[in-house]
């Protein structure tokens, strides 16, 4: 129900965009999620949108760098990534937190998941 794709590899100062598309009446209200995890790491928050009202929040390690917005119409959510460095490659995945009652920033609140997209930045 959630599909995450976009990743690939790409130089450092370079841009990628990943989305994740949503499927299904749980996302009609959710915030939307996007986390990474690189080998060894905790799984870190990135940023999220709330679907309702727009509200976002980002990763002091990405603000700057990185947007995130959404398509309602097409059950969309965008992570636009710029600048990018090696330490910003990870498995990124986007997550739904159901009750989309603010924008959470805790891997453990949100209830759905989808499978991971490796972004890796290296020349």
């Amino acid at each position: 129900q959630l599909q995450a794709s976009g990743g690939g590899l790409v130089q450092p100062g370079g841009s990628l965009r990943l989305s994740c598309a949503a499927s299904g009446r749980t996302f009609s209200s959710a915030t939307v999620g996007w986390f990474r995890q690189a080998p060894g790491n905790k799984r870190e928050f990135v940023a999220a949108i709330r679907w309702t009202g727009g509200s976002i929040s980002l990763g002091s390690s990405v603000k700057g760098r990185f947007t995130i917005s959404r398509d309602n119409a097409k059950n969309m959510v965008y992570l636009q990534m710029n600048s990018l460095k090696p330490e910003d490659t990870a498995v990124y995945y986007c997550a739904a937190d159901s009750a989309g009652l603010g924008v959470r920033v805790r891997p453990g609140e949100y209830d759905y998941w989808g499978q991971g997209t490796l972004v890796t930045v290296s020349s």
